[in-house]
């Protein structure tokens, strides 16, 4: 009889307990991660019930597999552009619950007696909600669409960085075992850097190299090469001292930027399936159930400090970023459990033996518990609000409702605040770009040349000359470029502001110097590199022109590769409707055009222009199908659907101006802010058209509240009645001028 290695005989019964218990979650609707933690606790080492696997260190090497796959599917569904869209709504309330569960994390692990290393690993644990299970019961309940869903969604992707963050803290905690703040800032930074290393480089070589060998690649090769670009920046994690799992989800969020990405997530997709199991069957073989039935109690209070915990710290993040009672609760009681990220990282802290043998049992009895609950917990946020909100004092409510309104404040963008972000991102963007460039000439480069090409200081001078060719269009991007011009140009007209805007150019160009002599400072002398420097500054000075070109080509490189999918996409929607000579095609809508505070009825553009509004994208919402009593607002971005004749007139109305007198040189705030009338003013028994409200305030009626009702975006023939209360969207001086009038006519 042949003799099977016993990998493969536990490979077989992982997958054979896994296929069956996934089988009977499915029929009983349960999720099927719970399905693969029970196969492995079925046949662990714990469990003499079922046949047991041989060798579990050889599972755990196919787990950390299953790790790598898990995240890099992850980030294959990430993509960076989605974590900017992210609304701050989201963002805050996020952070809100990372602070508050690492923190109740930590003091339960501390009152329960634990060591200091095993509760802050808790805090981590517990910080994180499962991606996963929310989804799955977001469909299930049918509740996807519903406004709440959009926030945790964007709750959930922040939650995803964060937790990367984590596991990066957490592993350098573990090596220093002390509260580092200068071993933990470094920690920080140097994660920063190498992201935005790896996020430039990728996207600028990654998607034109798919691009450039798509020819050559079936689905079979595209698989090789995504899952061999996987491991290859898992390889070059490890060797800067980050984890693997970091590296296949860097590597993921960068194919997500390409036209690939939905084809490289469709072939993965059974390769991560695969190694997922495996690794939640591990999940299950290192439990054991009399450790479970020990830390019973433990595992009680953890499940309802996670339960209470993350909904209250959800909700009072809503409730900060103004959103919201009801939709506050039902997102805080959306992602009260803890998933995928929680096993990952009690898997660390079992790696680096740093934490004791019966947190990870807790942390997955703890997991499952929570899934149970997820959809209870979903299915009782409406009433949990109807109850908050019959006990809440008026006054209380009043507030909430004010703070709401108030923070749906729309704020104009002025030319500072334009052209700093350029300043900051750019200096954030080209500082890093070329010091890794230095970095890599003195580790790598230098030592190459000279010890296989010309030794000596001629190698050092070779080095440095062709690292200046490589940083040249980066230092004159950083000391000359600016990217908006036309904000600048606006600035520069005040001849107040021409004095900080020399002094700015001051610091950039002298930033610019400092680089150079970092570069030079790496193979000469001091001396020799002040000399040497303000030479170089000169020769670059007279190529500018054709650095500038070059630049401008690496720019155009890196902007398609970045939105090449979105370019992808629109396309294909160009070509399928091109037998009617239409396409889809979309507009900014900026504070000075001629559409904005008007309605889709008032507009009339399908009468007069021929063409369709499809969508209306709104900051992180999207209005599909707009209604005719839609309004446009400044900053959206309106879709419309129409021949290039038709489209083209469209356009020229759009960017018109409105003929009002605009002031330019101060940007106004736009705030939603409320007018009551009363029995002798000037607005009482007229109507919205005739009040002459858009005029006298530049702004919009949004609603009105009368007796108790509310009336959202009301018709123009509305008439006022005593006791209204109209919500007026615009400048706030101006309404307060209105107000005033109002005001001394009831006196």
């Amino acid at each position: 009889m042949t003799h099977l290695p016993n990998l493969i005989l536990d490979l077989g019964l992982i997958l054979g307990a896994a296929g069956i218990t996934t089988l009977i979650f499915k029929k009983l609707k349960q999720p099927l991660v719970l399905g693969y933690i029970i196969a492995g606790l079925l046949v662990g080492p714990h469990v003499a019930i079922f046949p047991t696997i041989h060798e579990i260190e050889n599972i755990q090497i196919w787990a950390e597999i299953g790790v790598i796959f898990l995240l890099f599917s992850l980030g294959l569904e990430f993509s960076f552009k989605k974590l900017v869209k992210v609304g701050g709504a989201s963002s805050i309330m996020a952070l809100v619950e990372v602070v508050v569960m690492l923190l109740l994390g930590y003091l339960s692990g501390k009152l329960l007696g634990w060591s200091t290393m095993d509760s802050i690993f808790l805090g981590g644990i517990l910080s994180i909600s499962s991606t996963t299970i929310i989804i799955r019961a977001f469909e299930e309940l049918g509740v996807k669409s519903q406004r709440f869903a959009g926030l945790v969604f964007g709750v959930l992707i922040v939650e995803d960085l964060v937790a990367i963050l984590l596991m990066v803290l957490l592993s350098t905690l573990a090596v220093s075992q002390q509260f580092a703040g200068s071993e933990m800032l470094s920690a920080v930074l140097k994660l920063g850097f190498f992201l935005v290393v790896w996020f430039l480089a990728g996207i600028f070589l990654i998607p034109t190299f798919l691009r450039k060998a798509s020819k050559l690649m079936n689905d079979e090769t595209l698989l090789i090469v995504s899952l061999a670009l996987c491991l290859l920046m898992v390889i070059l994690a490890a060797q800067v001292g980050f984890s693997p799992a970091l590296g296949a989800f860097i590597m993921g969020s960068i194919l997500a930027e390409t036209t690939k990405a939905e084809k490289i997530e469709h072939l993965v997709m059974s390769v991560k399936d695969l190694f997922g199991a495996i690794f939640f069957v591990s999940v299950g073989i290192l439990i054991n159930p009399e450790t479970i039935i020990t830390y019973a109690g433990p595992i009680a209070i953890i499940t309802i400090v996670t339960l209470v915990g993350k909904a209250v710290s959800i909700t009072a993040g809503g409730l900060m970023a103004g959103q919201g009672l009801k939709t506050s609760v039902q997102s805080g009681m959306s992602v009260s459990q803890i998933g995928e990220f929680s096993f990952i990282i009690a898997t660390l802290g079992l790696t680096l033996k740093v934490t004791s043998d019966f947190l990870y049992p807790v942390a997955v009895a703890v997991s499952a518990i929570t899934t149970f609950t997820t959809p209870y917990m979903i299915q009782l946020s409406t009433p949990l609000y109807k109850f908050l909100e019959g006990i809440l004092p008026e006054k209380w409510k009043r507030s909430l409702d004010e703070y709401s309104s108030g923070a749906q404040a729309i704020n104009t963008t002025s030319d500072w605040k334009v052209v700093l972000r350029s300043y900051v991102v750019n200096l954030v963007l080209y500082s890093v770009i070329i010091i890794a460039i230095v970095l890599l000439a003195a580790r790598y480069l230098n030592p190459f040349i000279t010890e296989n090409v010309i030794n000596g200081q001629y190698g050092d001078i070779v080095t440095t000359t062709i690292t200046l060719i490589f940083m040249a269009p980066f230092l004159w991007a950083f000391a000359v470029y600016h990217p908006q011009k036309e904000a600048l140009g606006r600035l520069w007209a005040n001849r107040n502001y021409r004095s900080l805007l020399i002094f700015i150019e001051f610091i950039r160009i002298g930033l610019s110097i400092l680089f150079i002599g970092f570069l030079l400072n790496q193979f000469f002398p001091v001396q020799v590199s002040i000399v040497v420097g303000l030479v170089i500054i000169g020769v670059l000075a007279v190529i500018s022109k054709r650095i500038q070109k070059f630049y401008i080509r690496i720019e155009q490189r890196f902007m398609m590769n970045l939105n090449a999918r979105e370019i992808k996409a629109a396309s294909k929607m160009h070509h399928t409707l091109t037998p009617w000579d239409v396409h889809l095609t979309s507009f900014d809508v900026t504070h000075e055009s001629v559409v904005v505070g008007r309605s889709l009825l008032e507009l009339q553009v399908r009468e007069k222009y021929g063409v369709n509004i499809a969508v209306i994208e709104r900051g992180d919402r999207t209005i599909m199908a707009p209604t005719r009593q839609e309004l446009i607002f400044p900053g959206d971005r309106i879709y419309v659907f129409g021949s290039d004749e038709q489209i083209e007139k469209f356009r020229q109305f759009v960017q018109s101006e409105a003929d009002l007198q605009v002031e330019r040189d101060r940007a106004e705030d736009v705030k939603l802010q409320q007018l009551v009338i009363s029995e002798t003013s000037p607005l009482l028994g007229i109507t919205i058209r005739e009040s002459g409200v858009r005029e006298r305030t530049k702004g919009l009626i949004v609603g009105i509240e009368r007796k108790g009702q509310r009336i959202l975006n009301p018709e123009s023939d509305f008439r006022f009645q005593v006791n209204d209360i109209i919500w007026i969207v615009g400048s706030p001086w101006r309404i307060r001028a209105l107000e005033a009038v109002n005001s001394s006519m009831a006196s």
